[in-house]
């Protein structure tokens, strides 16, 4: 069967092993040339092809539920129902999403660009299912990085307690992103590895050879049941849960893992099956890959494995540029502590990792755990570095309030990735941390326009000691090698363009040199603002912008509600001066997938957008 022939996934159901083996190749092939011209998760999904294949030859999605944690191992899902001949608008402006969606297709009964949902999620099916009386089978498929986050933990507990019938798939290529950490992935790998596991796996193995029919296996699986159960279940960390275990599965073995999914199908409560797969299984740059390179890519060569898009020169990523200067401040402060939930590799800490072995710490995907584990550190004497994607920080936004903020704690905080990141759309978006801080107590918050000032803020922060957390985006940034110097705390810079102004444009991030450049090349008669800081603001510049009367437009590219427009708006209403104040910046609403300068255009919150408001404002003065 050709892959652009399948509209369906219950046209897998006459297909046989050696046809559906065929099938496989040819998804893993589909898949390496359509994510070389789009990029996306590559590894994930060719680790999970034979698993998906299996999942929808022995279920029957629609009907059944299939959930995908994170949602980004689903890119195989999406071709067996249905969705191969728009592959090539993967993750594009109005095209197919990188993840689940609930909008694109009747077989996503669920979306989620963050990990460890998938077990809740699933249980909140599963019992919608037994109160309703229906009768259809709910499968979670969960990695095994996801599986030791504690909201996992939490949901395998009530799962334990409530006995709903239900299937946890688990994803056990001894990946997250990166190299697992933590001692419940050292538990999974005994797990892989014990004698009495693989002896187990043996007896379990030989008898599905053994059985042709699908009535036939349960009948011999249930006659082994209490050899199982004695070897590993009740020695395993599920049983501890309550929950029933098959596995390990070769998860690349689609006899086995189509007869042991059937087993699966038939068992009455909650089950576990484990199955052990090869992450970028199929490309050999994927499957050598140990730093999480090839997780997520963007546009490469099928033939070198190369990046189509470099760097140019004398350019490196934000994250680099934090990660050195966080590095370079820690050679002469031996109490500075790096930490990151699962993200060396997407926060550019491995240099730091090498030089400093000892004092970075990955707490794998536990964004909450990070925070608080930050604010002991700091506690304790240590000067803690929180790097945390702007997304992800979300779900820290209790410690870092409860922990970090009551207590006041010096702890520093790199939001990467904020603002809008482009084409893993609305999930992964970093367009909400201005608002979740700002009104926390004790805190300070500011992003950067350029690599000096970055360099300059991450020095203040480490010279002060209160909570500090500094934005940058995705994507590239002049290097900066000047020597680092303190910034007063609350401060605005001012730019005029010409000699004089008839209005003030209030800016931040990379925003505001760009804003310059294109005044200064109109010749435009405003002065540009650089608010560096969200939190405390300038009183004294946003005084003086008051008394002048001139026109004042906030250009903020995050989401308006509670931004830096709000704060000003505050700030003036309290003290009674009366200004002419615009705004412009994202309304009240998750904003789509698409390349950065697509969705700026279609928020109209492109400069050029920008530039037509200052049009009319000069000429009406």
């Amino acid at each position: 069967m050709k892959i652009n022939e399948l509209k369906n996934p219950s046209q897998l159901k006459n297909l046989d092993i050696k046809e559906l083996n065929e099938l496989c190749e040819e998804i893993r092939t589909f898949l390496i040339e359509n994510i070389s011209r789009t990029g996306g998760h590559l590894a994930s999904n060719l680790g999970v092809v034979e698993l998906s294949v299996a999942i929808h030859k022995v279920f029957d999605s629609p009907s059944d539920k299939i959930i995908f944690d994170v949602g980004h191992q689903s890119y195989v899902h999406k071709i067996l129902t249905g969705r191969a001949n728009r592959f090539y608008t993967l993750r594009q402006y109005k095209g197919l999403s990188g993840f689940q969606k609930r909008a694109e297709s009747e077989h996503d009964c669920y979306e989620a660009g963050h990990s460890s949902t998938a077990l809740s999620s699933a249980l909140g099916f599963a019992m919608a299912r037994d109160y309703n009386h229906e009768d259809y089978q709910v499968i979670a498929v969960v990695g095994d990085a996801s599986l030791m986050s504690g909201i996992s933990l939490e949901a395998l507990n009530t799962i334990g307690e409530r006995q709903s019938k239900m299937i946890i798939i688990l994803n056990d290529n001894g990946m997250s992103i990166s190299k697992n950490v933590g001692a419940l992935s050292d538990t999974l790998t005994k797990m892989r590895t014990s004698e009495v596991y693989n002896r187990t796996k043996q007896v379990v193995s030989s008898s599905l050879r053994k059985n042709k029919a699908g009535q036939n296996l349960y009948h011999t699986i249930s006659n082994i049941k209490n050899s199982v159960k004695r070897n590993v279940v009740e020695s395993s960390f599920f049983g501890d849960f309550g929950l029933d275990y098959l596995g390990p599965i070769d998860g690349h073995n689609l006899h086995q893992l189509i007869q042991t999914l059937e087993t699966a199908k038939n068992h009455h409560g909650p089950i576990v099956v484990h199955v052990c797969t090869k992450k970028g299984k199929g490309y050999k740059f994927a499957e050598n890959d140990t730093s999480g390179k090839w997780h997520g890519v963007s546009a490469f060569n099928v033939r070198t494995g190369e990046l189509l898009h470099q760097l140019p020169k004398n350019a490196l990523s934000w994250s680099q540029l934090i990660s050195d200067t966080v590095m370079q401040l820690a050679s002469v402060n031996k109490d500075l502590i790096a930490i990151t939930p699962a993200m060396i590799t997407g926060s550019k800490l491995e240099n730091f990792q090498k030089k400093f072995p000892d004092r970075l710490i990955d707490c794998g995907i536990a964004e909450d755990h990070a925070a608080i584990l930050a604010a002991g550190l700091a506690c304790a004497g240590k000067r803690p570095f929180l790097a945390i994607y702007s997304s992800f920080l979300q779900r820290a936004y209790d410690p870092i309030n409860h922990d970090i903020c009551r207590m006041d704690l010096p702890v520093v905080i790199g939001i990467d990735r904020a603002g809008l990141v482009g084409e893993d759309g609305a999930t992964h978006h970093g367009c909400f941390d201005i608002q979740l801080l700002r009104s926390l107590p004790n805190m300070i918050l500011a992003q950067p326009k350029d690599a000096s000032e970055a360099r300059n803020l991450l020095y203040t922060a480490f010279s002060q000691d209160h909570p500090f957390a500094i934005r940058y985006p995705r994507g590239n940034v002049i290097k900066d090698d000047q020597k680092m110097e303190n910034i007063e705390i609350g401060s605005w810079s001012e730019h005029p363009v010409t000699d004089r102004s008839e209005l003030y444009v209030v800016s931040y991030g990379s925003d505001v040199d760009a804003i310059i450049s294109k005044a200064q090349a109109n010749h435009l008669h405003l002065t540009v603002v650089n608010a560096r800081f969200f939190k405390p603001l300038d009183t004294i510049v946003l005084d003086e912008m008051a008394a002048s009367q001139l026109p004042i437009i906030v250009y903020e590219t995050d989401i308006l509600a509670g931004g830096l427009s709000s704060a000003m708006l505050e700030y003036y209403n309290d003290t009674k001066q009366t200004v002419s104040l615009i705004r412009i910046g994202i309304d009240d609403h998750y904003v789509a997938q698409g390349s950065i300068s697509e969705l700026r255009k279609s928020e109209k919150i492109d400069l050029n957008s920008l530039f037509e408001k200052i049009g009319e404002l000069l000429h009406e003065a």
